[in-house]
């Protein structure tokens, strides 16, 4: 006697043919729309990454020939970097990091202001934002040069208030490099930290004043923690190509303050040791993925936007 409860009719969990010829026309839909985008980051990211890892572990060419190498598979090259060059990457992460911490301190209260206190002048001041980007890159470090010269005001105002001792300068030294990173990648704290306080309902905010808080008060309790996804997303966005930066350490720093961008430059450009650069590049992108792990772990958000 069989007690396998009978089928009721209605209540067949197979889907009709029909059913599945649209599921299966949305997956490849879904794949044909996708193609472009992995192509494209196959072609520019993965072989690229694939080729410089190959790279890092060759030797040089019996031939002794300059920039000639040879397929190896040695890894030590990865720990005699670290051991050379551990100084430039300590560097480069402090300098990245004092400049994050700058770019937010001077960002957020403008981003807020742009949010809720602009009123009409706010897309001006979209635009006084973005507008450093209309100018090259070098042109606007190299300024800065100027801007931090012993003629220039901002020594002579140091002098006058006594902070800078005199025959000290400003250029070619760490606080001209972390000026000039601070400034570079400013707009791309002061943007996310926008769009994610322009997005939080005033209501919310008006709460907290019911509720009793100061300023202050809603703004810690309420504000910053609704705006903890432009926080991060901004201070990733600054972080990351700061610490691998060169420009800022070559025309406003010295022999001192090199960073670790530098050291690949020339060892890619100048010294042709492909291998040793190769490593570099790949040690600086595994610490700065630990880093930004931990650091999205800690804030406690993966809403970067």
């Amino acid at each position: 006697m069989s007690l396998a409860p009978a089928a009721r009719p209605g209540l067949d969990p197979t889907p009709p043919p029909a059913a599945k010829a649209s599921s299966w026309s949305r997956r490849r839909l879904l794949l044909v729309l996708l193609l472009p985008g992995l192509a494209w980051l196959t072609v520019f990211f993965v072989v690229p990454i694939l080729t410089l890892f190959a790279t890092s572990l060759q030797t040089p060419a019996p031939s002794g020939e300059i920039g000639a190498f040879q397929p190896d598979l040695h890894f030590g090259i990865y720990w005699d970097a670290i051991q050379e060059y551990h100084e430039q990457f300590v560097r480069s992460f402090v300098y990245a990091g004092i400049a994050t911490v700058l770019c937010l301190a001077i960002s957020y209260p403008l981003a807020y202001f742009m949010a809720f206190k602009a009123g009409g002048a706010r897309n001006m001041l979209l635009v006084l934002v973005v507008a450093p980007f209309f100018t090259s890159f070098i042109l606007r470090t190299l300024a800065w040069r100027q801007i931090l010269g012993d003629d220039g005001r901002v020594v002579s105002f140091l002098h006058w208030l006594h902070v800078l001792p005199q025959g000290t300068a400003l250029t070619a030294s760490p606080v001209a490099v972390v000026a000039g990173i601070t400034y570079n990648f400013l707009p791309f704290m002061i943007l996310p930290l926008y769009s994610s306080l322009e997005r939080i309902d005033p209501r919310l905010i008006e709460a907290g004043g019911d509720l009793y808080g100061n300023g202050l008060t809603v703004l810690r309790k309420v504000t910053f923690p609704l705006s903890l996804p432009g926080v991060v997303a901004g201070t990733l966005l600054t972080f990351i190509p700061a610490a691998g930066d060169y420009v800022n350490a070559a025309l406003l720093g010295n022999s001192r303050t090199q960073m670790i961008g530098n050291v690949v430059e020339s060892r890619f450009f100048r010294i042709v040791d492909y291998p040793t650069a190769a490593a570099l590049s790949f040690i600086l992108m595994a610490a700065i993925l630990i880093l930004v792990f931990l650091y999205v772990r800690r804030a406690g958000t993966e809403e970067l936007v």
